[in-house]
């Protein structure tokens, strides 16, 4: 009976051995090849290959067995049977039977790897099934003539190229099973421990098989969607997130890859290792499988299955076109996979810079990186999906911030990715990061609502807080204002509360003024440069002072000034008012508008003192209006200026005198006169608007000022102006307060008349200028009291005389008055009190020359120590008594060392005076020759400075204190002379 032969067996044996036996060199070409494919491509790629062929049978959910029994490996799979031209495919050792170019192949060269371990393989299928065997294959060539029979005589033979039929089943369930004999040396177990190890990789490489059955144990495949795959197995399970694309291969790489088709399609599949729960697990160094592992080395996150076209060995890509094409698929394909991941894992994907680990993985690497940078699948913090070429990052991290700023900053990558663990891979794929210039230029120039800017600030804090450098470069922020502005740069910013006095100001048009709107107000502002906006920081502001001081101008446009000084008064209390709010334009009777310190308040008792002419709206003051009064306390009036009283100016340090102030320059110099050193005053201090006082309202005003503590204490400074520009410019009873005195004064009685009653008490009348003693304190006051002097008319007693020639010479030595500035007078009061022609009248200048002078016609000040006559004459243009001719002592006398002189010595110690070293003449009278004939004298001194004395007590003590430069002490020591006791001396 002849044994069944479905795929015609024989007929490709006959085939075969007719090639050897026609060509010499036929045999040992498969001899070489089919040892080629078991020592080289396909050694230890036994489960890899038969997986393939089972992959290929089963078309989907295929299930792969494998086991050992009987010595033999035996792997058996589901799906399609065996065909004739799979026959064919196992016995050419060069083509696969698959032509449509959508399957890796089955039963192609890769059928060698069961050459590692058996030599006598069968495939057995529910179709009939096929044997190989060496021994026979070795019979078979011994009987050809030729070369083939002597090669194969005790050598190697091609075993894969005769098939024989085989009746033999496949077990139940399944398709086909390949047995496998295995050879002398294999041990069984360690051929299933090599499928065990690769089932996993398998199932997921070979998506057409479900499940991988290796001896007792298995390994299932699961799919959840088209995107998630499940390995399960003994040990456990893996996850994997894959990604799988196919299509059409041009035609100009078509031939590289399928050289017998005319068409055919790539395939790529991208799988990332998942965690138990769902997290991506890059994993570490890997190969390319194609769709089996390859001997490619790959660093990629992800593992790549891809149709790339194999060298003959199935190790290494082909240099071919096709090659390029399909990498270039699996390229564009990797942001599909990077995209099924959640947003906030998506970068552990992003392959970081490295050396790559074969010229493949540098190629795929960089084709990758390419790919990722133009794809948009990083998350926009805005929404949506943007690519890294648009995308931004900001640094540092705040969540808050990047929520605010996600609709400023094009491209903004939520907060998350500006944590370190996805800092490696946007800096591989050049995404910028934002720093904090950054994010001060991208808000810059924005109109946003306060509260936007407040959580903004808000967001910003904790960066200042944690970063020194970062206030530099928030001090440029924006900030809105309340007047709707947005201003850059915070240093100078006011900052309120809605029920801050800054409110009101805020809504005016104040240039300069940039108060914060109270919604946007942080603390962040003010360690920024912003400052509180407190009534006194306000007060501080420059644009306010400002705005104030051209209020006047503006009101005299046709401005209402009443917001503005509704919203300053806000500010004011009595000690915070800055000398500049006098210029707050305030509203006036009549409907104008004038300075504060130019307005009066209504019914104040100024008004009372001023002349009338000065009042009104072409007068120098104004008066309030009474309504706008009646809204603001009178004290918060007067703070900004506003009198009602006579305003107190105070300069410290002044340099010059204040041109504002009448007579000032004239009160300066006199104050520089008068300073021993020349020095300019110290301090400056003036009462207003004394020159608009009525004439006859000078007693009211004065009262007025010694009421008010501040007028009256500026009255009261020693030399001050106040009290020098009324003494004399002030009228009193119709005469400036200087021309009267002190009811009670002795010293310049007869001189000056007691003032009249006035209803002022002395400490006013004094303050005022009314005379309490003789002064001088200028040209005027020496003009005045000369003219006193020489009035007939009034009775002066010789005492005070004196003592006004005394003052006149101080003032004149002291530098308070010039004599060339005031006109010598014509009538001069001389010692006896008699009013006498000052052609006739001489400056006592020399005590011993009143000795020889007619007194009626002697002016002095004092004696030598009292007074200085150079001064006194100078200003009284007379000449000095010791200019005029001077007698000649006809008598020698006796001339006598002092301290010979008796009672000299004596008298000298009890006044504990020195004994001069000089000598004395002494007479026992003393005449002079004068042209009127002889003179006794008591004594003299000659201009020599010889000194004479008579010998009498009076004589010698008069020479005595001259000589020793005590002259006051002239009378006394007469006494003693005459007496030289100690009784004398306490009488």
């Amino acid at each position: 009976m002849t044994e069944p032969d479905p795929f015609d067996a024989a007929g490709l044996r006959r085939s075969v051995l007719r090639a050897w036996q026609e060509s010499p060199t036929r045999f040992r070409e498969d001899v070489n090849a089919e040892q080629d494919l078991r020592r080289g491509g396909y050694r230890d790629r036994l489960a890899v290959e038969l997986a393939q062929n089972a992959a290929d049978a089963a078309g989907a959910d295929g299930v792969l067995q494998v086991r050992t029994e009987d010595g033999q490996l035996r792997v058996a799979n589901t799906g399609a049977p065996l065909t004739a031209a799979g026959v064919a495919a196992l016995s050419s050792l060069r083509a696969s039977a698959k032509r449509d170019g959508t399957s890796v192949g089955r039963f192609g060269v890769g059928f060698a790897a069961v050459l590692a371990v058996s030599d006598d393989p069968a495939v057995l299928s529910t179709g009939g099934g096929v044997r190989f065997s060496a021994r026979w294959t070795e019979q078979e060539a011994a009987q050809l003539p030729g070369p083939a029979a002597d090669e194969s005589a005790g050598g190697a033979v091609p075993v894969l190229r005769l098939p024989w039929p085989d009746e033999q089943q496949p077990p139940a369930g399944f398709a086909t099973e390949v047995r496998l004999p295995l050879r002398a040396g294999i041990e069984p177990d360690e051929v299933l421990a090599e499928f065990a190890e690769q089932a996993a990789d398998l199932l997921l490489a070979l998506p057409a098989l479900r499940e991988i059955r290796v001896g007792a144990e298995s390994w299932t495949r699961s799919d959840d969607g088209s995107d998630r795959v499940a390995v399960h197995g003994p040990s456990g399970s893996r996850r994997w997130l894959v990604h799988r694309e196919s299509g059409a291969l041009a035609e100009g790489v078509l031939a590289e890859l399928v050289p017998e088709s005319g068409h055919a399609h790539w395939r790529v599949c991208w799988a990332l290792p998942l965690g138990p729960g769902g997290e991506p697990e890059p994993g570490g160094p890997d190969v390319l499988h194609a769709p089996t592992p390859t001997e490619e080395r790959l660093s990629l996150p992800a593992r790549l299955l891809a149709t790339v076209p194999l060298e003959p060995d199935r190790r290494r890509v082909a240099a071919v076109p096709a090659t390029d094409a399909v990498l270039t698929h699996a390229a564009e394909c990797y942001p599909q996979l990077v995209g099924k991941l959640p947003a906030e894992q998506r970068t552990s994907l992003v392959p970081l810079p490295g050396f790559p680990l074969s010229d493949v993985d540098d190629k795929l690497r960089q084709a990758v990186g390419d790919r990722l940078r133009v794809v948009s699948w990083l998350p926009r913090a805005a929404g949506g999906a943007v690519d890294p070429v648009e995308a931004r990052v900001l640094d540092p991290v705040s969540p808050d911030l990047v929520e605010l700023l996600a609709d400023v900053v094009d491209g903004l990558l939520p907060a998350e990715f500006s944590e370190p663990r996805h800092r490696a891979a946007l800096q591989a794929l050049e995404v910028p990061r934002l720093d904090l210039a950054d994010v001060v230029a991208a808000v810059s120039g924005l109109r946003r609502d306060p509260d936007w800017w407040h959580r903004l600030y808000a967001g910003l804090e904790p960066i200042e807080a944690a970063d020194p450098h970062a206030r530099e470069e928030f001090t440029a922020l924006p900030v809105p204002l309340a007047d709707g502005r947005t201003v850059s740069g915070v240093p100078g910013v006011l900052l309120c509360r809605p029920d801050d006095p800054a409110t009101a100001l805020s809504e005016l048009d104040v240039s300069g003024l940039r108060i914060a709107h109270p919604a946007a107000t942080h603390p962040l502002l003010e360690r920024l440069g912003a400052h509180p906006a407190g009534a006194h920081e306000l007060l501080d502001a420059p644009a306010l002072a400002d705005a104030v001081r051209s209020s006047a101008a503006d009101a005299h446009a046709g401005m209402d000034v009443r917001p503005l000084a509704r919203a300053v008064l806000r500010l004011v209390t009595r000690g915070s008012a800055p000398e500049w709010l006098g210029a707050l334009a305030l509203p006036a009777t009549g409907g104008s508008a004038r300075r504060a310190d130019e307005l009066v308040l209504p019914g104040s008792e100024l008004l009372q003192v001023l002349d009338t002419a000065e009042v009104g709206p072409d007068g120098a003051l104004g008066v309030l209006d009474p309504e706008f009064a009646a809204e603001h306390d009178a004290e918060l009036l007067r703070a900004v200026g506003v009198l009602d009283g006579f305003a107190v100016h105070v300069e410290e340090e002044p340099t010059a005198a204040d041109e504002d102030f009448p007579g000032a320059r004239q009160w300066w110099a006199e104050r520089v006169a008068a300073d021993p050193d020349g020095a300019v005053p110290g301090r400056f201090t003036a009462l207003r608007d004394l020159d608009l006082v009525a004439d006859d309202c000078w007693p009211a005003a004065l009262r007025l000022i010694s009421r008010d503590p501040d007028g009256w204490r500026a009255l009261r400074e020693p030399g001050g102006y106040p009290s020098w520009w009324i003494a004399r410019f002030a009228l009193l009873a119709g005469h400036p307060p200087a021309h009267w005195r002190l009811p009670g004064a002795a010293e310049p009685e007869g001189l000056h008349d007691p003032v009249p009653e006035l209803g002022l008490d002395e400490q006013v009348l004094r303050a005022a200028g009314v005379r309490e003693r003789l002064s001088v304190g200028g040209t005027a006051d020496a003009a005045d009291l000369l003219s006193r002097l020489g009035d007939r008319d009034r009775e002066v007693p010789a005492g005070t005389a004196l003592r006004a020639h005394r003052v006149l010479a101080e003032a004149v030595a002291g530098g308070a008055v010039d004599p060339a500035e005031v006109d010598p007078p014509q009538l001069v009061r001389s010692l006896t009190g008699a009013v006498v022609p000052a052609e006739r009248a001489v400056v006592l200048d020399e005590p011993w020359m009143l000795g020889v002078l007619e007194s009626a016609f002697v002016v002095a000040g004092g004696g030598p120590e009292d007074t200085d006559p150079e001064a006194l004459a100078e200003l009284l243009d007379l000449p000095l008594a010791s200019e005029e001719d001077v007698p000649a002592v006809p008598d020698t006398g006796s001339a006598r060392p002092w301290r010979d002189v008796a009672r000299v010595p004596a008298a000298a110690r009890l006044l504990g005076i020195t004994v001069p070293d000089g000598q004395v003449v002494l007479h026992e009278e003393l005449h002079l020759q004068l042209r009127s004939g002889a003179q006794r004298v008591h004594w003299w001194v000659e201009p020599d400075g010889r000194v004479h004395a008579e010998r009498t007590p009076d004589g010698l003590a008069r020479a005595l204190a001259w000589a020793v430069q005590r002259w006051s002490e002239r009378f006394a020591l007469a006494a003693l002379l005459a007496d030289p006791g100690a009784p004398t001396l306490l009488r």
